[in-house]
């Protein structure tokens, strides 16, 4: 077989346009490795907030993984859950890397270098579609430790998106009195009821949400408005947490009477840290183990709706855009 000298990469070129580069294949350093990619999973929450142009330009691309810490402009390369294999070995690396399956937070491309402190290997029995899932395990594995729900209490989970149908999954794990979900595509309304939501909703009329007295709330939606309704059907002493990153979405927040007098706790939620309450027993690396162990039990690969080719990544993209109903999970292949 010949070997390849080029590989390919996906760039967002600006809002909306996207582009699949061919450059030359990068050689390790000898503190690195050379990753052949195998799959890559597309973020239909945060990725899209890129594609549509709706990301902060004051912000970096994201501080906490050190492929993507570069300012938000365009052309720029984003992504953050691919899976491949170890195929070469910089001469400072320990052997036992080669061959190697791994995950990295690194975008969207055929090959690329890293050092092995910045990959995570496998565990023999994850599959590479598993691993995929991992950083959206991980964020509703943070969603739930940061919500922190006890036997007997009412659940809601607006939003059942790849992520919010991820907490759903875990949510299940729990002896809750409700788990109730809510989203306005009936895909994902099915597979939420399929999942252990024990009711879902495309919309809670305004005349019933106050009823739910939901002892705890996830906003996982993606838009600021629905803050409100996760407000108003929360009880006395209710919490609510905000997965949701909305960019640079804003919306009118109703923080009178009913948020006011409830004393309703807004809990903010984002996968890079551990809660500080937590931090004097739980690790990143600790927390991973939990991941990879919901990814053995509860099989994430349900999610998986469509695969599509790196080169044809445009068309996966205007999918995600225009027709969010007919997707959940999307993986690139190479």
């Amino acid at each position: 077989m010949t070997k390849s000298t080029q590989c390919t990469s996906l760039i967002f070129t600006a809002p909306y346009q996207l582009a699949v580069s061919v450059e030359p294949m990068p050689t390790p350093a000898a503190d690195e490795v050379l990753v052949r990619t195998v799959l890559s999973a597309i973020s239909a929450g945060t990725e899209m907030l890129f594609y549509r142009g709706q990301v902060p330009p004051e912000l970096s691309v994201d501080a906490t993984i050190a492929a993507l810490t570069q300012p938000v402009y365009y052309p720029l390369r984003y992504g953050y859950a691919l899976v491949g294999e170890v195929v070469a070995t910089g001469a400072a690396v320990e052997p036992g890397w080669q061959g190697q399956r791994v995950f990295a937070f690194h975008p969207h491309t055929s090959h690329f270098c890293a050092k092995p402190t910045a990959l995570i290997p496998l565990p023999d029995e994850v599959t590479p579609e598993q691993a995929c899932f991992l950083p959206n395990l991980e964020t509703a594995v943070n969603f739930v430790q940061d919500g922190a729900p006890i036997i007997g209490e009412r659940v809601v989970v607006l939003g059942q998106g790849v992520v919010g149908l991820l907490t759903t999954l875990l949510l299940r794990q729990f002896p809750l009195a409700a788990l109730v979900t809510v989203d306005r595509f009936p895909l994902r309304r099915a597979r939420s009821t399929q999942f252990g939501a024990h009711q879902s909703y495309d919309a809670i009329p305004v005349d019933q949400t106050q009823a739910f007295n939901a002892d705890l709330v996830y906003e996982l939606t993606g838009n600021p408005a629905a803050l409100n309704d996760a407000i108003t059907m929360t009880g006395y002493d209710g919490r609510i947490v905000i997965g949701s990153w909305y960019g640079q979405k804003r919306a009118a927040i109703d923080l009178g009477g009913h948020f006011h007098r409830s004393r309703i706790r807004l809990i903010s939620s984002q996968v890079s840290t551990i809660a500080p309450h937590y931090q004097g027993r739980w690790t990143k690396a600790r927390r991973f183990a939990m991941v990879w162990q919901m990814a053995r039990q509860i099989d994430p690969t349900l999610l998986v709706t469509h695969r599509f080719a790196l080169e044809d990544a445009p068309a996966a993209y205007a999918l995600l855009d225009q027709k969010p109903g007919e997707t959940l999970q999307v993986l690139l292949t190479y």
